[in-house]
């Protein structure tokens, strides 16, 4: 059974190669385009099934009678295993078959999500005692390992996708490709925020469950047709061989008789850029997820919104700021000429500003109302750009390809070290000192961002200047 599965998810070998020019130009045309969209649409749709819960934090509050504690340490589990698992799942996608492993993770994350509200309408708080324990513990408990599960799932997500746009694009491209298929994520989160909060308005907080697993499920069945592995797998060759590009020389710990260890060993534990980017990941998740998934509850009870309106809110935060991406990408490759350090420098700053005015900003005039609107969009985009710039593209760039899904794991682990962090400490800063105190902790993780991507922007200049002197 073990050896069944194994070859289920093993990477598939390379096929004979083609030698017919026009055939390898039109399969190539055909298969980047596919290979884009499926990885789109995969992305955005994982993210049904793991933002509807930032929507449903009031109405499931309250109907468990959870904490703000309570639900940020709910919310943390996700992010443990996340975080664990991307590393160890990059590790393992680096070796997988990407057609196999991807659409099988989607389905199991629907499995979590239905697991996870059957939990609910089973067990009822303050109704029954279970081994001693009350009710609501062992609920909370249960709602946890399912959510915790359902993060470990959802971290198999990325490592395949990284892999599959380092393989099925050359350098000159790979920073606007990679920057467009991030806005994935701020689509994804649109979506699972639109949905969840039309679903529960409709038929109540359990359906921003089950209904975007249902969806889960049928887009997982539909990627595996859509998906496959790398071009030689196909027959096709290197991407870089077909676009006619210098291919950087390999060292003697990249060639193919190397183990894989002895690559991340040298590209990923002893490569103090990639320890540096981690670190700063941290702080770039803590904001990142800290207004994602906190910011409905915080304009339902500080502002007086409305359920709807704060989610419409949340959704330009995330729709929006999908431009940032983009923005970061073009602009760290047209005007700072593959400089990302400093574009990470200028959108975080920028990112403090933004969260300043949006919590001084009053409420109740129509025009609060449409600078809510617009500083929820300016968090996004400079959230965007510093989270699809520092453990993504920055990562893959200071390290191998050949380790590519384990650079953006590795980096990942530190990430949703930041997202845990702000789950559970948003939860419990809130209870202890207010939504002031959650603004307060946002900004200055920002600010602890900013310092170590500048002592970052001088390493890399000092590192530059020391390769040309040498």
């Amino acid at each position: 059974m073990l050896k069944k599965i194994g070859a289920f998810f093993k990477e598939p070998p390379s096929a004979e190669p083609i030698q017919d020019s026009e055939k390898v130009s039109s399969l190539y045309k055909h298969w980047r385009w596919r290979i884009f969209y499926s990885s789109f649409i995969a992305y955005v749709v994982f993210h049904l099934c793991r933002k509807n819960i930032a929507v449903a934090l009031p109405s499931m509050g309250k109907a468990l009678n959870l904490s703000n504690t309570e639900l940020g340490l709910l919310g943390s589990t996700l992010y443990v295993t996340y975080g664990i698992g991307k590393f160890v799942n990059g590790v393992i996608a680096d070796k997988a078959n990407v057609r196999t492993f991807l659409p099988t993770a989607l389905i199991l994350s629907a499995i979590c999500n239905i697991c996870f509200v059957l939990s609910a309408m089973f067990i009822t708080p303050g109704h029954v005692s279970f081994f001693g324990l009350p009710s609501a513990t062992v609920l909370l408990w249960i709602l946890a390992f399912f959510w915790g599960a359902n993060g470990w799932f959802q971290s198999c997500g990325f490592p395949p996708v990284a892999k599959s746009l380092s393989y099925w694009f050359s350098n000159s491209e790979r920073g606007t490709k990679w920057s467009i298929w991030s806005t994935s994520h701020q689509i994804g989160v649109f979506s699972a925020v639109a949905l969840s909060g039309f679903v529960i308005d409709k038929f109540g907080w359990m359906a921003a469950f089950y209904v975007p697993a249902i969806i889960c499920i049928i887009t997982g069945v539909w990627l595996f047709d859509r998906l496959r592995d790398k071009p030689q797998t196909l027959g096709l060759p290197d991407i870089e061989k077909y676009n006619n590009e210098p291919v950087k020389e390999a060292t003697k710990e990249e060639t193919d008789d190397t183990p894989y260890f002895q690559i991340f060993k040298e590209h990923i534990l002893c490569n103090p850029i990639i320890w540096m980017l981690a670190i700063a990941y941290i702080f770039v998740y803590i904001i990142r997820f800290g207004t994602e998934d906190w910011l409905v509850k915080y304009l339902v009870e500080v502002k007086g919104n409305a359920l709807t309106i704060a989610s419409a809110k949340l959704s330009t935060l995330a729709l929006v700021g999908s431009g940032g991406a983009i923005m970061a990408g073009v602009i760290s490759d047209k005007i700072f000429k593959g400089n990302r350090t400093s574009v990470n420098i200028i959108f975080l700053i920028l990112l403090i500003v933004s969260l300043y005015l949006f919590a001084t900003n009053p409420s109740g005039k129509p025009i609060f109302e449409i600078l809510d609107y617009v500083y929820a969009a300016m968090i996004g985009v400079f959230t965007a750009g510093p989270q699809m710039l520092i453990g993504g593209l920055c990562a893959v760039e200071s390290s191998s390809k050949k380790v590519a899904s384990a650079s953006i794991g590795f980096t990942g682990i530190f990430g949703y070290v930041g997202a845990a962090l702000s789950s559970g400490g948003t939860g419990f800063v809130v209870d202890k000192f207010g939504w002031n105190g959650a603004i307060a902790f946002w900004m200055i993780s920002t600010m602890i961002c900013v310092v170590i991507c500048t002592v970052l922007f001088f390493f890399e200049r000092f590192k530059k200047k020391k390769a040309q002197q040498g």
